[in-house]
């Protein structure tokens, strides 16, 4: 032992020169080329230990058990199963929320047992003049309302959105009010609605809140449908057909199990998101605001979704049969160190969720 005390001071001495001269002995006999230094990250070895490099990197933690790195400005995303969040960015913050304001929208119209079928003409009316935004629906042309509802959301088609609005029993005023309403019996309280299309930046909301909007709109089986569906042709009266795209491009993806979808974008609120998907056998609500690169939202869903997976194979397999009780939950994960005060998460975990 080399000594650690006052009394094993020259018990050390005596070992640490018995031991260089055997060191010495054994290292005329080794080749020189087995004299390289040990790796840095040897097991055992210290970070700073001699013969490492000043300032040496220390091993990074595995990727199961690091927060995402969200580029969204505002982010939250939820276990369904347990209505907790597992991760939050600026989640109370209230910020435009552009065209995800179509899914409240669709809410209301539905709400109100309107006929589906009815065709609705496209009215100078629902021509965007605030932002003006293109439309592929000419001003005459006439679609079933459920048409409409199908390419306002799938989309984001604001002509379609305006007209579904203008034609609520009342007007749009009245689907405006509906909206608020709406909003307040769902606990959104920091959430309001200016217009049925998202056009306004005056149409806000939080992540939280956001959360809880997408988990109410699962529940109604067009807004479901129209939103995961990749791709729809509708025909006006007229006989001409158009062919409309989702546009959230994660949709048409096959690897992903989206359960609804809808993205937003106007200059005031950037690039937004919100989507409930199943990952890694779980069910997860993911809300992403403020976005300014044009395909960053997509590349945050897809950290997140690394992050989720990355904790199910750290954990080793786990039984899908398995109920919620029976699943243990790593540890909290603590923020990285770079990130934001409000920055919360919990560990992914692997609660049970089954498929929609």
């Amino acid at each position: 032992m080399i000594g650690g005390g006052a009394d094993g001071a020259g018990e050390g001495r005596l070992t640490r020169s018995t031991g260089l001269t055997l060191t010495a002995l054994l290292l005329l006999c080794l080749p020189i080329g087995s004299l390289r230094a040990a790796p840095a990250h040897a097991a055992g070895a210290p970070a700073h230990a001699a013969g490492s490099p000043a300032g040496a990197r220390k091993p990074s933690a595995p990727a199961s058990r690091r927060t995402p790195e969200v580029k969204s400005n505002l982010a939250i995303v939820v276990d369904e199963s347990e209505a907790q969040p597992i991760y939050a960015k600026h989640p109370e913050q209230v910020a435009p929320i552009a065209s995800i304001t179509k899914l409240m929208t669709a809410m209301v119209v539905l709400d109100a047992a309107l006929p589906l079928e009815e065709p609705i003409a496209i009215d100078p009316t629902d021509v965007d003049r605030l932002k003006h935004s293109k439309s592929r629906l000419p001003v005459g042309g006439r679609l079933a309302r459920g048409e409409l509802l199908r390419v306002a959301l799938m989309s984001s088609d604001n002509r379609a959105a305006a007209a579904l609005g203008r034609t609520y029993p009342g007007g749009t005023g009245a689907c405006i009010t509906a909206m608020n309403r709406k909003a307040a019996e769902l606990g959104m309280s920091q959430s309001r609605f200016a217009d049925p299309t998202g056009l306004s930046s005056d149409n806000v909301s939080t992540a939280s809140d956001l959360a809880r909007m997408v988990t109410a709109a699962r529940r109604y089986p067009p807004i479901r449908e129209a939103t995961t569906t990749a791709q729809h042709q509708v025909t006006l009266s007229n006989g001409r057909v158009l062919e409309f795209h989702n546009s959230n491009g994660l949709v048409s993806n096959k690897t992903w199990d989206i359960g609804l979808s809808k993205t937003g974008y106007i200059n005031e609120a950037g690039r937004c998101l919100v989507m409930q998907a199943t990952i890694a056998a779980r069910q997860v609500i993911i809300v992403l605001l403020d976005s300014w690169g044009k395909n960053t939202r997509l590349g945050d869903a897809a950290r997140i979704r690394r992050w989720l997976e990355g904790a199910v194979a750290s954990a080793g397999s786990v039984r899908r049969s398995a109920p919620p009780a029976a699943l243990p939950l790593p540890p909290p994960l603590p923020p990285p160190d770079d990130a934001p005060s409000d920055v919360t998460t919990t560990a992914p975990g692997l609660g049970a969720g089954g498929g929609s």
